[in-house]
């Protein structure tokens, strides 16, 4: 599968004791993406989960080929990426549909173009070119390229 056609679901992290177990810390709720079995592809090279449990935040993964410590440092910092999952609901939203979406509130009031999805505890944000931050809970419609959003009164104020 050609890798502009994959999705960017995780970075790993530090390597962990010597047998090459590495820390990979998804940026997706889908922790299928680190089951036994699964294929990331990192650094051009598809690698497949031996074993993986999880440790606070992240995972510690063990990787097919990767024996030790020196093999797991070779891949620190690695952006991981896969191909994409059926969706869990049709209401579900992706990072990848969003950044670069045009937002827009329900009045039609252009709020900019979104550059970034941030994790937060509550709920995720949207943070727009501006610097303004919306929290997904917003969102009321998303399509190709524009996501319309209902904000409450006062949200964008704290910005002028």
């Amino acid at each position: 599968m050609p890798a502009d056609e994959l999705l960017e679901v995780g970075r790993i992290g530090r390597a962990h004791g010597v047998r090459g177990d590495l820390y990979v810390e998804l940026i997706t709720d889908r922790s299928e993406r680190v089951a036994v079995g699964a294929r990331l592809q990192g650094r051009g090279t598809w690698l497949t989960v031996e074993a993986s449990r999880p440790a606070g935040t992240r995972w510690l993964v063990h990787f097919a080929g990767i024996a030790d410590r020196t093999a797991a440092e070779a891949y620190v910092n690695t952006p991981l990426l896969a191909a994409s999952l059926p969706a869990l609901s049709p209401d579900g939203l992706y990072v990848h549909d969003l950044i670069g979406a045009d937002v827009v509130g329900v009045d039609h009031q252009a709020y900019g173009r979104c550059v970034a999805v941030v994790a937060n505890p509550a709920h995720d944000l949207l943070e727009l070119e501006s610097g303004a931050l919306v929290p997904v809970v917003f969102i009321v419609d998303a399509t190709a390229g524009l996501v319309t959003i209902d904000p409450p009164e006062g949200l964008f104020d704290l910005l002028g």
